[in-house]
């Protein structure tokens, strides 16, 4: 029986502005068979602009399966781009994932949370008006909330933020979002926790 994989989050999950197969969770699928993997396609419920309540009412509207081997959670930057409290993300990351954990059949380390990337470094972010120091504190801020999280229920952690700040060159047309090359150094750094949570019982 194949595994099943669900990937949860926003415009980095969806691929925003790359070709389909260039999405690291499809990537990500993809480098697993190359080691003999048997794994279904991603399910990805995931949509450009999300924040972490817009995620969890996607996933209300989304035909989800009972269980799956594998759920990935990349969420918040939408919430740090909108100005939105830290408080209010810990809350409602926190809720999403024992969410994440419930649909992993209760197996906690088999959730993996991906950080946010930096989108203050892009050329996106250069033409911003906005402070790229200030933007980079919030994004830290958020993620040490989610690796805390993360690590207190169990669930494992994996920082890409570095990875998007020293490949800033790598992103998509759009000037914003990681381009397929980048997302191919996130799926590598990704890999080998995904690897261990589907050989944890």
């Amino acid at each position: 029986m194949s595994l099943r994989y669900l990937a949860l989050g926003d415009s980095y999950t969806i691929g925003e502005d790359v070709l389909a197969d260039q999405r690291w969770p499809v990537q990500l699928v993809e480098k697993l068979r190359r080691h003999s993997m048997l794994i279904d396609d991603p399910q990805i419920v995931a949509a450009t602009g999300w924040t972490t309540d817009e995620l969890s009412d996607g996933m209300d509207k989304a035909e989800l399966g009972a269980s799956y081997d594998l759920v990935t959670l990349l969420i918040g930057v939408n919430n740090q781009y909108r100005g939105r409290p830290a408080e209010e993300y810990r809350m409602q990351f926190r809720t999403l994932l024992m969410r994440a954990m419930a649909l992993a059949g209760k197996h906690p380390k088999r959730v993996v949370v991906i950080s946010i990337p930096d989108w203050g470094v892009t050329p996106f972010g250069h033409k911003s008006s906005r402070d790229r120091r200030q933007i980079a504190t919030e994004l830290d801020t958020f993620n040490t909330i989610a690796r805390m999280e993360a690590l207190e229920a169990g669930a494992r952690f994996v920082n890409i933020t570095g990875i998007s700040r020293d490949h800033a060159d790598l992103v998509a047309s759009d000037g914003l979002h990681p381009s397929g090359a980048q997302y191919t150094l996130w799926t590598d750094a990704i890999e080998p926790a995904v690897t261990e949570a589907l050989g944890h019982p």
